[in-house]
């Protein structure tokens, strides 16, 4: 019986200053500040590095190891003008994919898409919102717009929708600091063409 009414005395004491009035009030007690710009183009790019967008986005010049990202055309996507990669009958017959030589096009069953110019370019994404970034991302909307086209294979949009708000914008802040290149990427082409 002792350690009953220990306990409750020791939880009654507990309690009572737990409720006791100290200057606080009903404000969170710390709110985290939002991170810097500098803090969230370093992360932007960190995740742009480590996802691979450089894969699919940026040109390719060939070197003694294989195909490297073009510096001086880092994110711009499929290169205007050039030859879109060809299937043969067969390859489309056997829902082949054939991608470009810098890996920036590919021809699949769905037709053939062009990987998007994303830099801060207004023929990239310099004219994008936020909302538009993570629409584009979450919904897999062509130019983060709801009543345009889904967005093609290889674009793997509905993974990358999985990331959280602080890591879209990251990206997107990132992306928008980065050297504008002026590309305006060939229009998705539809099976047969």
């Amino acid at each position: 019986m002792k350690v009953l009414i220990t306990i409750l005395i020791v939880a009654g004491f507990v309690w009572s200053l737990n409720s006791c009035n100290s200057g606080k009030t009903d404000t969170p007690a710390a709110t985290t500040a939002a991170p810097s710009k500098d803090s969230l183009i370093k992360r932007g790019n960190y995740l742009v590095t480590t996802i691979g967008c450089n894969d699919c986005h940026s040109p390719k010049k060939m070197g003694p190891q294989g195909p490297f990202v073009d510096s001086a055309r880092m994110l711009s996507g499929s290169p205007a003008g050039a030859p879109p990669p060809v299937a043969s009958a067969e390859d489309v017959k056997n829902h082949q994919i054939v991608f470009s030589g810098d890996l920036t096009a590919v021809v699949g069953p769905w037709g053939t898409s062009f990987s998007a110019n994303i830099t801060s370019d207004a023929t990239g994404i310099g004219n994008w919102t936020l909302d538009q970034f993570k629409n584009a991302l979450r919904n897999g909307k062509y130019m983060g717009l709801k009543e345009e086209r889904t967005l093609l294979p290889p674009m793997p949009w509905d993974e990358l929708g999985k990331l959280n708000d602080a890591d879209m914008e990251a990206i997107f802040t990132y992306l928008k600091s980065t050297k504008p290149v002026k590309n305006v990427v060939p229009a998705y082409m539809p099976p047969g063409k």
